[in-house]
């Protein structure tokens, strides 16, 4: 049976302002809803589209990189380098193996060999720390301090980088919002029962002497239980509004509190289907730069694109680099242009 669920505009009924506003966030959570459905069906080639694209260029790009890891570790018995030009290689090796211990794409050699640089200089770094605490000095400079506060500003230009910061940042701004969410979830399921039991009385099927009309209603009240099941304060929020109005109800002003607690459950369902929509964004790993919220469905694609011309471009700059860093000449270049 097709019910329009939000508050009916009937000639006679006058809506008060508190009740536009709920017909409002009720047109605002059912487009969401519709948006929501959209990207959820599209949501698997889309995905299937970015490992095509992304996934070969990444696994390439982090060969290369272990390459370049391997050639400077392996520069550092050179006594060519002065002690300012051994600072500098450590920062760039330490940031590789920081970098490279979450890739997924290395052979368990490869692996073994990034933990174990990685290990080196986190040790290294935390005796230099103790050297310094217990001399009580700020004046040190030695590799390791130098290691721990550059590493990750020699590396904001990768992408990786900047995309786990930015990553960072958006947990951040959601965990402000959680408060907010967990107080409105928490006010709905305490009030589900309530809403429910309002509507069943309001139906009554057993009340109803007009057998076509009973039927009706028997349908009506199988899909308040469906809802209460699943616990779906939404849409008995609705229908609740929905019977109230064609009772006449409507032309009594909602109290402060009743609007209050429509609109915190309307909100929280509202941030919910966004966070959803957040989350499927996410699953694209989209560059850091997108604007999700104005993202179209045809703009999808034409992002994952530019990106993988910018990895691949990235990757080219790479491999010109390992070539230069495999003979100690080529590292001393790097280094004179500041481009290591």
């Amino acid at each position: 049976m097709a019910l329009d669920l939000k508050i009916s505009r009937q000639p006679k009924v006058e809506l008060s302002q508190q009740q536009k506003k709920l017909n409002r966030l009720i047109d605002q959570i059912e487009q969401q809803k519709q948006e929501l459905a959209i990207w959820k069906n599209a949501q698997a080639d889309i995905q299937n589209y970015t490992r095509s694209k992304l996934l070969p260029v990444y696994s390439e790009l982090h060969t290369v990189l272990f390459a370049q890891l391997d050639c400077l570790w392996n520069h550092l018995a050179s006594d060519a380098f002065s002690k300012a030009d051994l600072a500098q290689i450590d920062t760039k090796i330490a940031a590789l193996a920081k970098m490279l211990k979450k890739s997924q794409m290395l052979t368990s050699a490869q692996k073994e060999q990034v933990e174990k640089i990685d290990i080196f200089y986190m040790q290294h770094a935390e005796h230099v720390r103790a050297k310094k605490a217990k001399a009580n000095s700020i004046q040190n400079h030695d590799l390791a301090e130098t290691v721990e506060q550059n590493v990750d500003v020699d590396w904001e230009n990768y992408e990786y980088d900047s995309a786990q910061y930015e990553a960072e940042r958006e947990r951040a701004k959601q965990l402000k919002q959680q408060e907010k969410r967990e107080q409105a979830a928490k006010m709905a399921a305490q009030s589900l029962k309530t809403v429910y039991l309002k509507i069943t009385a309001m139906i009554h099927p057993d009340r109803e002497p007009d057998e076509a009309k009973k039927l009706d209603k028997t349908e009506l009240l199988q899909k308040v239980n469906d809802a209460h099941a699943e616990q779906d304060l939404f849409y008995l929020l609705k229908l609740q509004l929905q019977l109230e109005t064609n009772k006449g109800l409507s032309s009594k002003a909602l109290s402060s509190e009743q609007v209050k607690f429509y609109q915190l459950s309307l909100e929280a369902q509202s941030q919910n289907l966004q966070s959803q929509l957040e989350d499927i964004f996410a699953s694209f790993h989209l560059s850091s730069h997108v604007n999700t919220k104005q993202l179209k469905m045809s703009d999808v694609y034409k992002v994952i694109d530019k990106d993988a011309a910018e990895l691949k471009q990235q990757l080219k700059w790479e491999k010109e680099r390992l070539k230069h860093m495999r003979k100690v000449s080529g590292v001393e270049m790097l280094l004179g242009h500041g481009v290591l």
